[in-house]
């Protein structure tokens, strides 16, 4: 959330670059796999895509116990090969191939620098779940929390604000179909598995979306540093929109005419402005703490 007009935040890792199959040494050919009973559902209208590649230990574990995950394959180290098995077999998924690999062979199949922690999957992006659909899904709902981002642009932040999310209840975060990221390995692994538990929903039209929202009887709070009150002074309660813009740009006008009300965060003058995940997570806080 910012107070003044400078960008602080850019684009990094917007696509995995992962080829289908991971090259193997000489050493690293033994492939196991396993058969079995049941596996995750595929749906949505990007159920197709076969090029997602999760890494890293908290993705690759929630990844295996969510039912609507379909897994392709398993690539684990010697070290982590057990662990891998065990969370397949507690969640009845015997038919997924794990397939021996070296940590050489992950850092090459991966972008340079990931922290892949032995374990790498080959899976399909999750069902989509449409804003119609959350609505209904909370109708009796009396608290209904969700996070509305307004281009917020990088996959880290993104990531991060879903792992807030998570922790803090909210039932959704909620990103324009343009200027978001998509759902992708980078993205997984800075959500730390909160990408498997909280609806990520692309909205064709942001202020469609809000609208709708409204209709629902949301309130919808605009997060602006110049807001002449605080989010806690607000006293918001039961169905709440929390709606962040970019940290260089803020909130769009229209975006920024479609809430109900604009406030801010307390801060001291010793920092001009927070990173847009560390405000998403003071504010869930605030909400969820009442």
């Amino acid at each position: 959330m910012s107070r003044r007009n400078k960008s602080r935040s850019g684009n990094r890792h917007q696509g995995d670059g992962v080829p289908d199959a991971l090259p193997q040494s000489d050493e690293n050919r033994e492939g196991n796999s396993r058969r079995g009973r049941k596996r995750g559902r595929d749906g949505g209208g990007s159920g197709g895509n076969s090029r997602l590649i999760l890494f890293g230990r908290h993705p690759v574990m929630m990844a295996i116990a969510n039912p609507q995950r379909t897994i392709h394959k398993i690539w684990a180290t010697e070290n982590t090969r057990d662990e891998v098995m065990a969370a397949l077999a507690d969640a009845e998924r015997d038919d997924i191939a794990v397939d021996s690999a070296g940590r050489t062979d992950l850092d090459e199949m991966l972008p340079p620098g990931t922290v892949h922690q032995g374990m790498a999957m080959h899976c399909a992006p999750l069902p989509q779940l449409s804003v119609e659909e959350l609505i209904a899904d909370h109708r009796d709902s009396e608290q209904c929390t969700v996070l509305i981002l307004d281009q917020v642009t990088d996959p880290h932040n993104v990531g991060a604000i879903l792992r807030s999310a998570a922790a803090f209840g909210a039932s959704a975060v909620i990103v324009p179909d343009r200027h978001a990221p998509p759902e992708t390995g980078v993205l997984a692994k800075s959500a730390s598995g909160a990408l498997e538990t909280v609806p990520y929903i692309h909205a064709g039209n942001l202020n469609q979306t809000l609208d709708k929202l409204k209709g629902a009887h949301f309130w919808l709070a605009g997060m602006d540093g110049y807001a002449e009150q605080t989010l806690a002074e607000a006293k918001l309660h039961g169905r709440v929109g929390i709606v962040m813009g970019s940290e260089g740009e803020g909130l769009r006008r229209l975006t920024r005419e479609s809430c109900d009300f604009l406030v801010k965060l307390p801060m001291s003058d010793r920092i001009e402005s927070l990173n847009v995940s560390n405000a998403a997570a003071v504010a869930l806080y605030e909400l969820y703490r009442k």
